[in-house]
């Protein structure tokens, strides 16, 4: 994935920088905005290229909303080493969720058995686990009823989400992600799973749905809250009647937000999760 690193510059009196600091955080977290890292005169953030909104923090920085703060700001792109290197080197410890899933890469393998593993490429974080979403909407799956069922993975990154439906039996899984090497990775991992045959993979944005044939028993998108607001009405229209909406990547106080989008779609909510501060709610038509 493609990051822009956003570099914040904070002009406050001494006993106001951290205050500004996590505003800005929170405030940009809204926007997309994946990590940050407190800087010397105030703090960096990164953010996917496809999903910065050049606009938004212009207004951020225009209209913050502290008296007597500052805010300047410079973007560049994101050292994409930077990102990978740890992952590429290393990989990651089995990510576990409860005796029923293993998630790994192909260095670590399980020590014991699950009822279903994931090999996951371990060229970045997010995607593979150990990011919480990612756990709840993992989770979500496993306690559906998938056998013969159609999915749709909204964002779908590394593809973790498809192919776990398509192992939990799944009959077929269509993904699609803005980003062309999460596109290209999630086509190898569903190979590596032995299920490429049954997945298809995407790029491009929800736009891509009206090219897609057919309708979903579920509809799953973890990505972040903005995104999701503005692009439930199409995974509703992808929707079989009794199908099931899961969406992640949002936090606990913007379950309500959620919520009452789904609620003027028609969905009805049929589960709900949380960790850490962020949530999953789970909505059926």
């Amino acid at each position: 994935m493609k990051y822009y690193e956003v570099e914040f510059k904070i002009t406050a009196p001494a006993d106001a920088m951290q205050d500004a600091r996590d505003l800005i955080a929170a405030l940009a977290g809204d926007e997309g905005f994946e990590a940050f890292e407190e800087t010397v005169c105030g703090t960096r953030g990164y953010v996917q290229t496809g999903a910065f909104d050049g606009g938004a923090i212009d207004r951020l920085a225009e209209d913050f909303p502290m008296d007597g703060v500052k805010i300047a700001y410079t973007i560049r792109d994101a050292e994409y080493r930077d990102w990978n290197e740890q992952w590429e080197e290393n990989g990651f410890e089995p990510i576990t969720i409860g005796s029923r899933c293993c998630i790994h890469d192909g260095r670590h393998l399980p020590q014991s058995h699950f009822d279903i593993t994931i090999e996951i490429n371990a060229r970045l974080a997010f995607g593979t686990g150990t990011h919480e979403t990612t756990r709840m909407m993992v989770a979500c799956l496993l306690d559906a009823r998938l056998e013969g069922k159609a999915m749709l993975d909204c964002g779908c990154g590394t593809g973790i989400l498809a192919i776990t439906a398509l192992k939990l039996g799944a009959a077929r899984a269509v993904g699609y992600d803005i980003d062309e090497w999460s596109v290209d990775n999630a086509r190898h991992n569903s190979e590596a799973n032995n299920v490429g045959g049954r997945f298809t993979a995407m790029q491009g944005d929800a736009n891509v749905l009206d090219a897609v044939d057919g309708e979903f028993d579920v509809v799953a998108a973890n990505i972040n809250r903005n995104i999701l607001l503005a692009d439930m009405p199409r995974f509703f229209s992808k929707m079989k009647k009794g199908g099931l909406l899961m969406l992640s990547g949002f936090y606990t106080e913007d379950a309500r937000l959620i919520s009452a989008r789904a609620t003027e779609l028609g969905l009805k909510q049929a589960g709900a999760a949380s960790d850490n501060g962020w949530a999953c709610m789970v909505f059926e038509r």
